[in-house]
């Protein structure tokens, strides 16, 4: 009896085999759109400093606003300061969230101070507000795609995370927003009083960027609508919209009548399309909406702007 042929045999893996695989070649592709995604934010925050603020003698707000005022108040390069302030925070980070990101975060970090050092960005306008607006764009997309490739470009989060968790009564937003009081109060003794303000404009510029580029136009709200209606709402809301319905059965507190009560996660742009439904349902219906900071899994399809 003859041996097969080779010509015509067909190499295969085991199962286990080719998952690794698969998910080998998954993990690289995400890190190859991670890696992508910093050295964009690194170039974006590095043309908001030296294109724009650095030459208007303006400051952004957290760590990277400390690094400026120190910057100008020893004369200490800026590239020098940034990942020196930065690097007790990446330890921290590295502590609480894990080695992936810690080495992301100073390598981003590391390239905004190696572009900072060795590139040149020109004057774009020296007009105080456009200056403002422009360089807190830049310096918020970069924070934005920074943090979408896993990785941040400034340590204040992470120092507001960790306080945050060791203390129940503030949030973290309430931390970041002391913290950067202090650094343009400070800013006002260093800069001057216009140069102050016009940095508190830049920061609330970077903040609204940042949270375009993370949350988008498709930020997602929280939707609990309570009705007599609660079936053809129900109904309409998943055809007309395709998201997914919650039905919580619950009873009115005087009244004791059971009832259903509907929870469903939409778009900002698809909040007025459910109260649509629901008016031309039931006028009376009452409807609690609330922000939601993240959504994954379930019936949520996030459009190609995420």
């Amino acid at each position: 009896m003859n041996p097969p042929s080779s010509k015509n045999s067909v190499t295969t893996f085991p199962p286990h085999v080719s998952s690794k695989r698969s998910a080998f070649r998954k993990h690289l592709f995400r890190e190859l759109r991670n890696s992508i995604l910093i050295v964009a934010g690194a170039f974006s925050a590095a043309m908001g400093l030296h294109g724009f603020l650095m030459s208007n003698n303006f400051i952004d707000g957290g760590v990277t606003g400390v690094s400026m005022l120190l910057a100008k108040a020893t004369g200490i390069s800026l590239s020098l300061l940034l990942p020196l302030i930065n690097l007790p925070f990446i330890a921290i980070g590295y502590r609480q969230i894990g080695m992936a990101f810690a080495i992301r975060s100073t390598s981003a970090i590391g390239l905004l101070a190696i572009i900072l050092a060795t590139f040149h960005f020109p004057d774009v306008t020296r007009d105080l507000v456009l200056t403002a607006v422009f360089g807190g764009f830049f310096i918020g997309a970069g924070i934005g795609l920074a943090i979408r490739g896993g990785a941040v470009l400034d340590g204040t989060e992470i120092a507001a995370l960790l306080i945050s968790k060791r203390s129940h009564l503030l949030k973290v937003g309430d931390i970041i927003l002391g913290i950067n009081v202090v650094i343009f109060l400070a800013a006002i003794v260093v800069l001057g009083t216009e140069e102050a303000l016009y940095s508190i404009l830049t920061y609330v510029a970077a903040a609204k960027t940042l949270d375009f580029l993370i949350y988008g136009l498709e930020q997602f709200t929280a939707m609990t609508i309570v009705s007599e209606q609660s079936v053809a709402i129900r109904t309409r809301i998943m055809d007309e919209l395709g998201r997914g319905v919650t039905i919580y059965k619950a009873r009115g507190g005087k009244s004791g009548i059971e009832q259903e009560i509907l929870y469903c996660v939409v778009t900002r742009l698809e909040i007025g399309r459910v109260k649509t439904i629901v008016a031309e349902l039931d006028e009376s219906a009452f409807i609690v909406t609330h922000a939601l900071s993240d959504v994954q899994g379930g019936t949520v399809k996030r459009s190609g702007l995420h």
